[in-house]
């Protein structure tokens, strides 16, 4: 069997092919792809017997003759009821799977074809572009005209149908312009979804296939083709490895500009689709048709009315000049009121409503703090302006920050998206504060440093408070903006990463805040910021940290005192030792005073696949307390039974044990980047900070308290923050600062240990 080759090979005039027996050639773009239609339609001539009532008939991609180099073929059968068509069927089918290539065929009659489109939508779609290849060319006529006359009488009925299923691919797949490896054909914005838009561009419901959506087809194709030639085979998701080779064969700077390039294209698709399922929506309801006298309209807003069940500017605002917050105004009623912008007042908005001034006028700045308030409607609403450039007049920042992926895998939207999201999330949260206003406008703007040099949060104070002034804010409010966006991984960090109960840890935090108003809404900026990150980003122990620092904090700014330390569990420091308490989070360890007794635990939890959050050590009258905060590494609970026997055998020093955890720990050693240690000199009472950037892994904490006891370093409590599938571990070692020489016995051991 002659198979596909994997990587493009030469035929004997020198062009590149992709399949030696079928001739069919590489190469990336509109000629490309019709010379593959060619080829192939060539060889499937020769292959084809010379039979009566019978024809061979494209659909697919070969039927639009957009072949990509390792795509599919799509044929159909099709005869006349002649005898012997099975043995027909298979001497066509054989040399084509011989021949290395990806085939979905059928056999029918006319009649059967179209019954089958008639039951299944996705069949009467691939009729539409069924296509002639050999054989009796008025069978495939017959077909073709049958099918398409079939769709245009009955797509009103099918289009639900239709629509329930892209719904579901969309769900499975996700939205193209959002992914860092998105699937080009099947996500929501992709390939497929042009295919539905040609549809109902054929039924006649609307001008689905605009200039603009052609010329985002072809560059979502011509990025297939490279995938494929990049790859070698066929594969339609854009993976990582992939990109930058991508990128470099369509003359893109770079695998993030190829990225935003798919992103713009996939938005364009995705546009059209909602604008064509709208007017689907108004032809099967019947509001197509005249109706006596003049269309309803219905005032929602000052200089908008609703009309067709779209958004459409008043008589009045047409005809006088444009005041320029007209545009911002339209945007907060389709956002409040969750009905669309018809595109005819896009289009005319961005044709004519002028420049906002700086500062903004008090309506417009009004518009923008009701549009980013509105809830589920803000993100259709906001998408729609930026789809006609209403959002860079605006915000002229916005063209940077469009479509610019974010690599973190705790990141599921791109940086513009995630804005947008994390003001809708904030909206959630504005009962909670004084100032929802702020609340929504810091959430808008606080990753408006990314992509530029230097953290962003920093470099992007400046930014957002710039931001807030042409708004309109007055100073002292502007300023605050730009302290939510430089302290708005403040709380998530602190809390994650240090010690709660020190007093130095509360009180730098109390310090940076300043006051009551500004936590509140640091607060709600950080749950509205992971809940539009993704699940990876929130969890219910890492709430609960942030909102005990939050209490405390809160606790030091009305009294002026930071708050004493939490009391031990009073189960703990009495009792016959060892005592071991399990909790939902929790587990709590007293025992005889030792060294190494948090190694230990930690290796013990590390055994029975529990992820130790924090650690807190203390000695209380002569024994030995360690409570650790721990999660399911896996999500499945341990057996608490076999949880506490293994504890109580552990800190009483039972061998089996301890060996069993030193095993488990060098099996599960971490191969990923070199790790990092950083010395934190000023941020605990009583401790010096010691803190490990490395690559996560089973039993990490487990090694290194090991490795710290084995140094001599004695460790007060243990903070592990997970970042995907980095960790950075603090460790508060009791005692001043260590000499230059300790340090670095330590940092050396630790690093081993990793």
């Amino acid at each position: 069997m002659t198979s596909l080759t994997t990587a493009a090979a030469p035929t004997g005039d020198g062009v590149p092919v992709v399949n030696e027996v079928a001739g069919v050639p590489a190469g990336i773009g509109a000629a490309a792809r019709s010379a593959r239609a060619d080829a192939l339609d060539a060889w499937l001539c020769r292959a084809f017997p010379d039979r009566d009532g019978v024809a061979l008939v494209a659909v697919g991609g070969l039927g639009r003759r957009q072949c990509a180099p390792y795509g599919d073929l799509d044929l159909v059968l099709l005869h006349a009821g002649v005898p012997g068509i099975d043995e027909l069927a298979a001497s066509l089918w054989y040399p084509i799977w011989d021949a290395g290539l990806r085939l979905d065929h059928s056999v029918r009659t006319v009649a059967e074809a179209l019954s089958v489109a008639q039951d299944d939508v996705k069949v009467a779609l691939g009729l539409l572009d069924a296509r002639h290849v050999a054989g009796d060319p008025a069978l495939t006529d017959q077909l073709a005209r049958t099918a398409t006359d079939h769709w245009r009488r009955t797509a009103i009925r099918q289009l639900p149908g239709l629509r329930e299923i892209t719904a579901a691919r969309w769900e499975a797949h996700g939205e193209l312009a959002f992914l860092l490896e998105g699937d080009l054909k099947e996500a929501a914005g992709g390939l497929r979804d042009v295919g539905i838009l040609r549809a109902i561009a054929t039924a006649g419901v609307t001008d689905a296939l605009r200039p603009a959506v052609y010329a985002a087809h072809r560059r979502l194709l011509d990025t297939r083709d490279a995938l494929h030639q990049q790859v070698g085979r066929r594969v339609d998701r854009l993976v990582a490895q992939e990109r930058d080779g991508v990128a470099r064969l369509l003359g893109a700077e770079d695998g993030d500009a190829l990225l935003r390039l798919v992103a713009g294209d996939a938005r364009t698709v995705s546009h059209a689709l909602d604008d064509a399922w709208r007017a689907a929506d108004r032809l099967r309801s019947g509001r197509h048709r005249a109706a006596p006298g003049r269309p309803l309209r219905r005032p929602v807003a000052r200089d908008v009315v609703e009309q067709d069940g779209e958004l459409v500017l008043a008589r009045t605002a047409i005809g006088a000049r444009p005041d320029p917050s007209l545009s911002l105004r339209v945007a907060a009623a389709a956002a409040t009121t969750r009905l669309p912008i018809a595109r005819a007042t896009c289009e005319w908005l961005a044709a004519y409503c002028p420049p906002l001034p700086a500062p903004w006028p008090p309506a417009a700045r009004a518009a923008l703090i009701t549009l980013l308030g509105a809830g589920p409607g803000l993100v259709p609403a906001w998408e729609t302006c930026d789809r006609y450039g209403l959002i860079d007049r605006w915000l002229p920042e916005w063209t940077r920050m469009r479509s610019l992926p974010q690599h973190n895998p705790v990141h599921r939207f791109t940086l513009d998206r995630h804005l947008v999201q994390t003001a809708y999330e904030a909206s959630r949260h504005t009962r909670d504060v004084e100032r929802p206003d702020l609340l929504l406008l810091g959430a808008f703007l606080h990753d408006i440093g990314k992509g530029l040099d230097g953290d962003h949060s920093t470099v992007g104070a400046p930014l957002a408070e710039a931001v807030a002034t042409r708004i309109g804010l007055p100073p002292d409010e502007a300023a605050l903006i730009g302290t939510l966006v430089r302290l708005h991984l403040l709380l998530p960090d602190v809390a994650t990463r240090r010690d709660l109960s020190d007093p130095k840890t509360v009180a730098g935090v109390a310090e940076r805040v300043g006051d009551t108003g500004t936590l509140e809404l640091l607060h709600a900026l950080v749950r509205a910021d992971a809940a539009a990150t993704g699940p990876a980003a929130w969890s219910g122990w890492k709430g609960r940290l942030i909102a005990e620092l939050v209490s405390r904090v809160r606790t030091t700014l009305d009294t002026g005192v930071v708050p004493a330390p939490p009391a031990p569990d009073p189960a703990l420091v009495a009792g016959p030792l060892p005592v071991v308490h399990l909790g939902e989070d929790r587990v709590s360890v007293a025992a005889a005073d030792r060294r190494g007794l948090l190694a230990t635990v930690a290796g013990c939890l590390a055994l029975h696949r529990l992820e130790v959050i924090s650690a807190d050590a203390a000695t209380v009258d002569g024994r030995a307390l360690v409570e650790c905060r721990v999660q399911p590494r896996y999500g499945l609970a341990p057996d608490p039974i076999a949880l506490s026997a293994d504890l109580r055998r552990a800190v009483g020093g039972d061998v089996s044990v301890i060996q069993r955890l030193r095993g488990r720990a060098l099996a599960a050693r971490s191969r990923g980047a070199a790790p990092r240690v950083v010395w934190h000199r000023e941020a605990a009472t009583d401790a010096v900070l010691l803190e490990l950037r490395a690559a996560d892994a089973a039993g990490l904490l487990y090694r290194v308290t090991c490795a710290l006891d084995e140094a001599g370093a004695q460790v007060r409590a243990a903070r592990i923050s997970t970042l995907g599938g980095d960790v950075v571990d603090a460790f508060y070692l009791v005692g001043g600062w260590p000499s230059d020489e300790e340090r670095a016995r330590i940092e050396a051991a630790v690093l081993a240990a990793v």
